[in-house]
């Protein structure tokens, strides 16, 4: 019965204290104090400033101003419980005075009978207040109200006494707002007063401590460590806003807006202070740090998350100052990957030794990158740099595929592609079953009537070095990944047997070994089982990059790359024609364009075709067997003329013996 009354007493309290909140503007305590506030500031920094002595009669009406300012401080720190249970429900009565004014005048502008299309924007604005006062209180969003009211009030749709009231309404609501957050860290500070009439502790300065790192480890746990973990996770999902990430909708999603906890001044704890900013900078300064020195090759991403940081939250960094890449002599891996569009433009790949040669030059020393380069960097960067090698590949990928789809998707080389498909299906029979060399290599010779480049080049040429490209970046993955089986297998030489494998924190465990001891033999078991996964088992990273592309591909929107595998044979002519000059240019004194190798090309025609599922389709063609024939009957042709040809006509005996080599030479390129 007595709990009953006091509870009940409590709500007849509360609700005196509303009535008295609202009736008396609730605000006019914090406005006294405002005004008082300001005339000691005003007055005091006036003498100063004119160096005048205060007279004896007005240093008596300060002190009066100062007892009248920590009476009303006193006054609200006296009844804080009750004025912060209090607050939402006057904060909720401002609202509902504010939507009333606003929903009468937006009815009346509705029944006007003279509705213009200036007054569908000032309905929207009137909706716009409605909107964000149906939810919280925020700065952000009474700052929104403010302006779409005075968008609202260009024709003067409200009175003078409804703008009077809704300017104080606004006012007050700003003020009971900005009340709240007073009391937050002033009400656990009080309760270090019942702390020090505590008699069941010899020392209460012990129990002082003990309250402050508890209270101090919750709000960490709650509000500092999630505030610096949403910070970061929205600086790393801008910064790789570029990949397919997911919806970041804000009208579909709950996307958090950190910055106003960034905003806030140093809030006083006990003896201390608490800056929430210099929290998150500490945090993101530590975790920035750590990950660069984990993997250097992600210091660019850091980077940009610093300046964004900046830029975004005017969070100041410090820079780590740590090297961007390996020290070691020769071409840097992670230079590689980082400018991954110039490497497979500059550098050639073979296949069988898995090495990427430079491409000829008179100026420099040739640079090559082989599979035990690439070992020693991730032994020193860590096996991460290979998920990071097929991110900076997949990218260069779908810029790359971008200019494919627009060379397929041209009408001139369109219309070609179909004329040969329908040459094909008609004459399969006569062709028996092959694809014309002869039609191939008219391709190859009539595009060139489309217009060249500045510096000779086809259209079909330009196509063939794009395809290269794609091959090359193909070929880096594929060494990247076999320099990383390379490492594990040279960290892994030392464990005996890969089925058999020990379990070291057993050991410890079974031998009653320190605490120490099992958990660094916990640390070793995780080690090792990490060395076993990568080398057992690996990441497929063609079929990733198969993977990932495939779906789009193969879509009914992109059908103009379905005759992609009829356009292989005229590329695969010029291909062999280049390759031809190429390795000419070795046995020349100038060198310039001069290569013994380009597996690029190979790479990627095999990866566009398995893209497109049309592997089948150009295996239908038979067009190996096609060249294989062709190359046969010129060979017979031109031995045939040489033996017709009189013995003593040297010059063309040798034009002769010249075009056989040649022959020789495109059949080997096709075998």
């Amino acid at each position: 019965m007595f709990r009953e009354l006091e509870q009940k007493k409590k709500i007849i309290h509360t609700s005196i204290l509303i009535l008295i909140l609202v009736q008396n503007s609730g605000t006019k305590g914090v406005q006294y104090a405002s005004n008082i506030s300001q005339l000691l500031k005003t007055i005091t920094n006036l003498h100063v400033s004119l160096a005048k002595p205060i007279m004896k009669t007005a240093v008596i009406a300060l002190c009066k101003l100062v007892e009248l300012l920590k009476g009303i401080e006193h006054t609200y720190h006296r009844n804080y419980m009750s004025i912060s249970e209090s607050i939402n429900h006057v904060v909720q009565y401002l609202t509902f005075r504010i939507l009333t004014i606003v929903g009468a005048t937006k009815k009346s502008l509705i029944q006007d009978k003279h509705y213009s299309e200036k007054h569908l924007d000032i309905l929207s604005s009137l909706v716009l207040v409605e909107k964000v006062l149906n939810g919280p209180g925020t700065k952000e969003r009474r700052l929104i109200a403010r302006l779409a009211l005075s968008a609202a009030n260009q024709i003067r749709i409200f009175r003078e006494d409804e703008l009077s009231a809704l300017n104080s309404l606004l006012y007050k609501l700003d003020m009971m707002r900005n009340l709240l957050t007073l009391f937050m860290f002033s009400a656990l500070h009080d309760c270090l007063l019942a702390i020090d009439r505590s008699k069941h502790s010899l020392s209460t300065d012990v129990l002082k401590e003990c309250f402050k790192n508890e209270i101090f480890i919750y709000f960490e746990k709650q509000v500092l460590k999630p505030l610096c973990q949403e910070v970061e996770t929205n600086l790393r999902l801008h910064v790789h806003s570029h990949l397919q990430l997911d919806d970041r909708n804000p009208f579909r999603g709950a996307i958090y807006d950190c910055s106003p906890f960034l905003t806030l001044k140093p809030l006083r704890f006990f003896n201390n202070y608490i800056n929430i900013k210099a929290y998150v900078e500490h945090y993101l300064n530590q975790t920035f740090y750590n990950l660069t020195t984990v993997a250097l090759h992600d210091w660019k991403t850091y980077g940009e998350m610093r300046s964004l940081a900046r830029f975004k939250y005017g969070i100041v960094t410090v820079e780590d100052h740590l090297p961007s890449q390996t020290l070691e002599q020769g071409l840097d891996v992670l230079e590689i990957m980082r400018n991954i569009n110039i490497f497979v433009s500059k550098y050639l790949y073979n296949l069988n030794n898995q090495i990427f040669v430079e491409q000829s030059s008179n100026n420099k020393h040739l640079n090559t990158i082989n599979i035990r380069h690439v070992a020693n960097s991730i032994r020193t960067h860590g096996i991460g740099i290979m998920n990071t090698t097929v991110n900076f590949t997949y990218q260069f990928l779908r810029k790359e595929f971008l200019i494919f789809s627009q060379f397929m998707f041209d009408e001139h080389i369109k219309s070609r592609l179909m004329k040969d498909f329908r040459f094909f299906r008609e004459n399969k029979v006569q062709l028996d079953q092959k694809y014309s060399y002869e039609r191939a290599d008219k391709f190859n010779k009539g595009i060139r009537k489309l217009g060249l480049a500045a510096d000779g080049k086809s259209y079909l040429d330009q196509f063939r070095m794009l395809i290269s490209h794609i091959g090359n970046a193909m070929g880096y993955v594929r060494m990247i990944r076999s320099g990383g089986l390379h490492c594990c297998s040279n960290a892994i030489r030392f464990i005996p047997d890969l089925e058999d494998i020990v379990e070291f924190k057993e050991l410890c465990t079974q031998d009653n070994l320190s605490n120490v001891s099992t958990e660094a033999g916990a640390q070793l078991d995780h080690v090792i089982d990490n060395l076993v996964r990568n080398f057992t088992e690996g990441t497929e990273y063609f079929k990733l990059l198969v993977d990932v592309f495939a779906p789009s591909f193969r879509d009914s929107v992109n059908m103009h790359l379905r005759n992609f595998y009829i356009i292989v044979p005229p590329l695969t002519i010029n291909f062999v024609e280049h390759s031809i000059t190429c390795k000419e240019k070795l046995s020349k004194k100038n060198k310039v364009g001069a290569a013994f190798t380009d597996d690029g090309f190979a790479m990627g025609i095999a990866y566009i075709l398995n893209l497109l599922d049309q592997c089948e389709m150009f295996d239908s063609l038979h067009w190996f067997q096609s060249v294989q024939e062709k190359c046969i009957q010129d060979k017979m042709h031109v031995k045939k003329q040489k033996s017709l040809t009189s013995k003593d006509d040297e010059k063309l005996q040798q034009a002769m013996t010249l075009t056989a080599r040649r022959l020789d030479l495109h059949q080997q390129f096709i075998k």
